[in-house]
């Protein structure tokens, strides 16, 4: 690579990027949410989340988006994960926000019901769109209820409710998880959703929870405020959410007046979004339908997965393709990984991720425990891991046992 070359591609991808609302992100780096199960069992922030993300506040990113919050506490998609439905613990996420903001970045709240997939014993019977099993193991032990069409509609009014809080709190802006199988994306699944009312039966149907969520969320947190969704390109699972139906999505979404389009894919059973469906060093998981949304719409576009090298980063860009690059589990293991690639540096080594055995929910949750694993060293004070071993991966999956051993149902 050229001087010249490092210098172009520094500055494009150091570039502000303004969004519909008004709101101007310093660069067009963005930590995408990861889960972290770091909050108490009440589900308020804990002091080790304030200590990651007081980390990544010094990361270089032009903005953090928080790992999942939850909208009530009926449904956890993991042990620990910080719920935020009333202003109990307002003054802890409050100093969450505070701790993300010390380096001068914009942070956003990630917010999200699992549905169907929420964790069991701490769900005593989980919801979905239809009473239909999800068909990963461990996640499909009780058979959701359906959410009658007044169910739905109060589901809506607590992602407006969370989302207003978080705001309360200092968050920046807020994105809505529609992705990975939780609930929003089960509702645009013709397989998770099998509804017969407005809710399901047609394309339209089923992305109208979607879109009356956005909707909320908006009115609750006002206009100049940034409003994101999170959306999968397809679900990767044969009749599944298609890629011709998420464009549709898309466009949709657009004449709801968001900021940012996030783009990613994948579920529990496919888990493309943690590379088990692409080979090592392949690139961009989702670069081929960030084009096609592009053509249809004109929201700025923020894709993440697989993103690891400048060059990707400056030709997607500059292609017009998208406008911020979403990096994760990197920042795992690099807190600091949008600061090297802003100051020209030669792209961070990054471990191999453990052996895959060929089963792909277990391949995506070994994924997600290796990653999990170093959150939680780097909200104990210590540095990351310069590999993730097998070893590792135990030491994650006894700490998640650990604290499901430990977590009780949330008291209402």
């Amino acid at each position: 690579m050229t001087d010249d070359m490092t210098d172009t591609t520094t500055t494009v991808v150091a570039e502000p990027l303004p969004l519909p609302c008004g709101a101007v992100l310093a660069n067009r780096i963005v930590k995408a949410g990861m889960s972290e199960q770091l909050a108490t069992r009440s589900g308020a922030p804990s002091a080790g989340l304030h200590r990651l993300y007081a980390t990544w506040a010094r990361s270089g990113a032009g903005l953090l988006i928080t790992g999942n919050v939850m909208i009530n506490r009926d449904g956890l998609v993991e042990p620990r994960n910080a719920v935020l439905d009333d202003d109990r613990a307002l003054p802890a996420f409050t100093a969450w926000a505070d701790a993300a903001h010390a380096g001068g970045t914009a942070v956003w709240m990630q917010i999200n019901h699992p549905g169907r997939v929420a964790t069991v014993p701490f769900t005593h019977r989980p919801v979905g769109p239809s009473a239909t099993r999800e068909p990963v193991p461990g996640y499909n032990l009780r058979t959701p209820r359906e959410l009658t069409a007044q169910g739905v509609q109060a589901l809506i009014r607590d992602f407006a409710r969370t989302a207003q809080l978080a705001i309360a709190a200092g968050f920046d802006g807020i994105q809505v998880h529609a992705a990975h199988g939780f609930l929003l994306s089960q509702f645009l699944s013709p397989l998770a959703n099998t509804r017969d009312d407005h809710y399901g039966r047609t394309p339209a149907g089923r992305r109208r929870a979607l879109l009356e969520t956005v909707t909320a969320v908006r009115e609750a947190i006002g206009p100049a405020v940034p409003v994101s969704v999170k959306l999968n390109s397809k679900d990767f699972q044969y009749g599944g959410l298609s890629e011709t139906e998420s464009l549709d999505v898309a466009a949709a979404l657009a004449d709801t007046a968001i900021d940012l389009l996030e783009i990613t894919g994948g579920n529990y059973a496919e888990p493309a979004m943690e590379g088990v469906h692409h080979a090592p060093h392949q690139g961009p998981y989702f670069a081929d339908y960030a084009t096609k949304v592009r053509n249809r719409i004109d929201v700025p576009l923020m894709l993440t997965g697989g993103l690891r090298t400048r060059d990707t980063m400056q030709r997607l860009m500059t292609d017009g393709a998208v406008d911020a690059i979403g990096i994760a589990r990197p920042m795992a293991f690099v807190p600091d990984y949008p600061a090297r690639i802003l100051a020209g540096e030669p792209e961070p080594l990054l471990p191999t991720p453990p052996r895959p055995t060929g089963y792909r929910p277990l391949d995506g949750f070994v994924q997600l425990a290796s990653h999990n694993a170093q959150f939680h060293r780097v909200a104990t004070g210590r540095t990351p891991q310069a590999r993730a071993g097998f070893g590792t991966v135990l030491h994650a999956v006894g700490k998640l046992a650990a604290a499901a051993a430990g977590q009780a149902v949330l008291p209402r």
